[in-house]
């Protein structure tokens, strides 16, 4: 196949899994919609879905490195999508605290920056295994 056309074809990829991956997490956050909370200038929201947009790209890249095959990124990008939601939970439930999805909702940047860390150190883990 082409270089330009499988190009084309991993990036349609890489935008569906991410569009899928941010309307699962939207659903999993029942206390707030994410991008009203965006457009209210919610820096700590903005945080924790940038963090899950890049966690879920970095996994498919560490996929296209090893593997030609679309399927396999495919694969691999849903069971990251699962694998970043699973962290998520982690994160919520290790913070007995507080509620992480609460102080996302107000705004507390210090828990946005670690949601983005999870998010993206994570999906480095994740796709370091990728063989």
């Amino acid at each position: 196949m082409q270089p330009f056309l499988l190009t084309l074809m991993y990036f349609a990829l890489a935008i569906i899994i991410v569009i899928i991956g941010l309307v699962i997490f939207e659903i999993m956050t029942r206390k707030y919609k994410d991008w009203d909370e965006v457009l209210n200038n919610n820096h700590a929201v903005a945080l924790s879905i940038s963090g899950k947009i890049i966690g879920i790209c970095i996994i498919l890249a560490f996929s296209i490195y090893h593997s030609s095959e679309l399927t396999d990124t495919l694969i691999w990008g849903a069971f990251g999508v699962v694998l970043q939601m699973v962290a998520y939970l982690i994160f919520e439930f290790l913070t007995r605290k507080f509620s992480v999805e609460e102080q996302l909702l107000k705004g507390n940047v210090s828990v946005g920056i670690i949601s983005f860390a999870v998010s993206v150190g994570l999906a480095f883990v994740i796709g370091a295994s990728i063989t």
